[in-house]
C-alpha cells in the first residue's frame, strides 16, 4: 500500500485522458449532456455530482482509509448533511467542548427541528454511556476539541456505542488524517472542515464526510443534492491542490508548535498551556486581564488576529468573543473556556521568527 504523501499527491489525480494534462482540469459546468433521458455518462448536474468532486473524494477517502467520501460546501454543510440522517425526536450525545459553529447549528437549528442534544465530556467514555437514551441515534465526537484541545479515546467511545448500535461520527479537523484515522478505530463517519488544514492556504471553504458504509454514503450524497450544500468545482480543485502537501505541512505545523510550547513553558506571563502533544494548535491562558489579553493578540507581527485555522500562515484568535461567541457564557464557564483563553494556529513560518514575535509582544504588555 502506498504511503500517506504518495496517496496525497496521486489519488484522484490521474492525467486527463483527452489532452494528457498532468493536473485534471476544472469542470466549471452546471450541467452535462445526456445520451437520452435518464441515461448519462456518470454526471448530470453539478449540484449532484461533478468530476472535480470525484477526484477530491478519491483522495480524501484514501487518506482516511475509507471506501467513500462526500464533499460539501463547508464544514457546516457537512455537519448539516450529517444531521439530516436523523429525524424529529432523535437524540444526539455530543462533546461539550465543540467548535462554536457546531454548537450553534445543534442548538439553533437542530433543536428547532425536533432533534435532542446532550453535551458531555467525551474524554470520559463512561459519561458518554451514561448520556445514552433509547432514542439516541448518533454520538458526535470532536477530538482534539476546539478550543481546549482535549483528546478523547475513540476506541472506548466506539465500544460503548456498539453496545447500543449507535453510530459514531468524529470531527477530525484538528488532527487531520495525517495524525489520526477514526474509521480504523471503529468510527462510522469522519468529518472535516477542509477549509482548515486540508485546504491549508486560507483561500477556500469546504467540508467532507468519509465512511466505509455504503448506506450512509448514499444518504449523504442525497443530502448534498437535496439540501444544495455542494461545493463548486473550482473549490474542489483548490482543495485538492492543498491536499498534495498536507503531510509535509502537518510535520512543519507540529514542529513549530512544539517549539512554541517550549517557549511558553518558560514564559512567566503564561498561566496554562493546552496542547495535546501533536498537531499545530495551541491554546494558552495568560496571567493578564481580558483587556490586556486582547491588546496582546492585537499586537503581533506574524500571528494575524483572524477567524479560522490550519493555513500556512500563523493565526491567533480569542475564542470567547470570536469562534465561540455563540456559546452562552455560562456554558463556556462550565467546560473551562475562560475569557482569557487565546487560541494559536501555528503556521509554517520559521519558528525563530514566530517566537521572537511572541516574545516582543509579551514584553510590551
Amino acid at each position: 500500500m502506498a504511503g500517506f504523501n504518495t496517496k496525497a499527491v496521486h489519488e484522484g489525480q490521474s492525467p486527463e485522458k483527452t489532452t494528457g494534462a498532468v493536473i485534471p482540469p476544472i469542470y466549471q459546468t452546471s450541467t452535462f449532456e445526456q445520451e437520452s433521458p435518464a441515461k448519462h455518462k456518470g454526471f448530470e448536474y453539478t449540484r449532484a455530482d461533478n468530476p472535480n468532486y470525484k477526484n477530491l473524494e478519491q483522495g480524501l477517502a484514501s487518506l482516511e482509509e475509507a471506501k467513500f467520501a462526500t464533499v460539501f460546501s463547508s464544514g457546516l454543510g457537512a455537519t448539516l448533511a450529517s444531521l439530516s440522517l436523523l429525524k424529529m425526536g432523535d437524540h444526539v450525545v455530543a462533546g461539550d467542548d465543540l467548535y462554536g459553529g457546531t454548537y450553534r447549528i445543534f442548538t439553533h437549528w437542530g433543536e428547532r427541528f425536533g432533534l435532542k442534544f446532550d453535551f458531555v465530556n467525551t474524554t470520559k467514555a463512561a459519561l458518554v454511556e451514561k448520556a445514552l437514551r433509547p432514542n439516541t441515534k448518533l454520538i458526535w465526537v470532536e477530538t482534539p476539541t476546539n478550543p481546549l484541545l482535549r483528546v478523547s479515546d475513540i476506541r472506548s467511545i466506539v465500544a460503548v456505542a456498539k453496545k447500543k448500535k449507535v453510530p459514531v461520527i468524529v470531527d477530525n479537523t484538528f488532527a487531520t488524517s495525517y495524525f489520526q484515522k477514526p474509521l480504523t478505530m471503529g468510527a462510522d463517519m469522519v468529518l472535516h472542515s477542509t477549509t482548515k488544514y486540508i485546504g491549508g492556504h486560507s483561500d477556500v471553504i469546504g467540508g467532507v464526510v468519509a465512511t466505509n458504509r455504503s448506506d450512509l454514503h448514499d444518504k449523504l450524497k442525497f443530502a448534498r443534492k437535496a439540501l444544495g450544500v455542494n461545493p463548486s468545482p473550482f473549490d474542489c480543485w483548490l482543495t485538492q491542490r492543498g491536499l498534495k502537501t498536507l503531510g509535509l505541512r502537518m510535520e512543519r505545523h507540529q514542529q513549530n508548535a512544539k517549539e512554541i510550547v517550549a517557549f511558553f513553558e518558560k514564559e512567566k506571563k503564561v498561566k496554562k498551556i493546552h496542547y495535546p502533544g501533536f498537531g499545530g494548535m495551541i491554546s494558552v491562558e495568560f496571567k493578564l486581564s481580558v483587556v490586556k489579553t486582547k491588546q496582546l493578540i492585537s499586537s503581533f507581527k506574524y500571528f494575524t488576529l483572524a477567524e479560522s485555522l490550519g493555513g500556512v500562515e500563523s493565526l491567533v484568535s480569542h475564542p470567547s468573543s470570536m469562534t465561540h461567541a455563540s456559546v452562552p457564557q455560562k456554558e463556556r464557564a462550565k467546560i473551562g473556556l475562560s475569557d482569557s483563553l487565546v487560541r494559536f494556529s501555528v503556521g509554517i513560518e520559521d519558528s525563530a521568527d514566530l517566537i521572537e514575535d511572541l516574545k516582543s509582544a509579551l514584553a510590551k504588555i
